[in-house]
């Protein structure tokens, strides 16, 4: 149950920190670093949670098979990306002056992958991160300006909604949750809630300045061709180490737990973990989330002193 709780609150919301920041000049390094990892981080979070959920329902869970079928799954989702981002490309190249037929394809090559990978039993999630990364790819080429801002802004709409549909549903569940739990684990639950928090704070800070001592060192030993334009400034480093916010896709997993397991009986500590994903997710959004762009300007005054 801790690694299913752990895989829950793995994944970071990445719409959450772009909407906060939005308008308050990052830098482009930043902003794809924050976007380019939610795409791989929420991809290996529901990997990992897949797991986590399967080995309680009592599958058995062997170290080293499962490690062998988390390979196999990610593989098998890159495989059958790269081929539905071919084939795509393909219809895009014959049909992209017609802009309705083209953002159609785009809207719905995205669950056509979603549903064949999961047809052959490899990862879903990742075909999908795929198929996205090979669009942005030859969108470039191919797409003008006017029908990327077109389908951006149907897109923008449609997470929009999603978002909104995923804290209606935990707004309808969270009451029986909350009355399933004694009142003497609530406190406990939320004091739970706010380590976890932290914990999880400090762990990528430490990462993210971590990997901005590692860049700069190769730098200046010259390996691995890393340019000047990669390296991690101290404003950058900070600025993406509190933008760690949970959010959508830790709300939509949590309350995807299954209800029974495969005999029957209840989940284990299903109404806990939902309580204290939930709570985490406020924490990490109203502290966070609220302090995130007065820490944007006071780093971006003390730049300009």
């Amino acid at each position: 149950m801790s690694f299913v709780l752990g895989a829950i609150l793995s994944a970071t919301d990445a719409v959450a920190a772009m909407s906060i920041t939005k308008g308050l000049g990052l830098s482009h390094k930043t902003n794809t670093i924050l976007e380019g990892e939610s795409l791989v981080n929420d991809a290996s979070a529901l990997v990992a949670y897949r797991f986590a959920v399967a080995a309680v329902t009592g599958t058995a869970f062997v170290f080293w098979k499962a490690s062998l079928e988390f390979v196999i799954l990610m593989a098998g989702g890159f495989l059958i990306g790269m081929v539905m981002s071919k084939i795509l490309a393909f219809i895009m190249k014959r049909i992209h002056n017609n802009r309705l037929a083209t953002i159609s394809f785009m809207l719905l090559m995205p669950f056509v992958t979603y549903l064949i990978a999961e047809q052959v039993h490899v990862s879903g999630v990742i075909a999908v991160v795929i198929l996205g990364l090979g669009i942005s790819r030859f969108s470039h080429k191919v797409f003008p300006e006017q029908l990327k801002n077109q389908s951006k802004n149907i897109w923008d709409i449609i997470i929009f909604l999603l978002n909104g549909l995923i804290f209606i549903l935990i707004g309808l569940q969270f009451p029986y949750v909350y009355k399933n739990i004694s009142s003497a684990d609530i406190l406990p639950y939320i004091g739970y809630s706010l380590v976890i928090t932290v914990v999880a704070l400090l762990l990528r800070m430490a990462r993210v300045f971590l990997q901005k001592f590692n860049l700069q060192k190769a730098f200046q030993k010259g390996k691995h061709r890393i340019t000047e334009g990669a390296l991690l400034d101290f404003k950058n480093s900070l600025i993406i180490s509190w933008s760690g916010m949970r959010g959508i896709v830790s709300l939509a997993i949590a309350i995807g737990l299954p209800a029974t397991l495969s005999d029957g009986s209840a989940f284990p500590q299903r109404n806990a973990v939902i309580f204290i994903s939930v709570v985490v997710v406020l924490f990490t959004l109203i502290g966070q989330g609220l302090t995130l762009p007065w820490l944007v300007k006071k780093l971006a005054t003390e730049d300009d002193e």
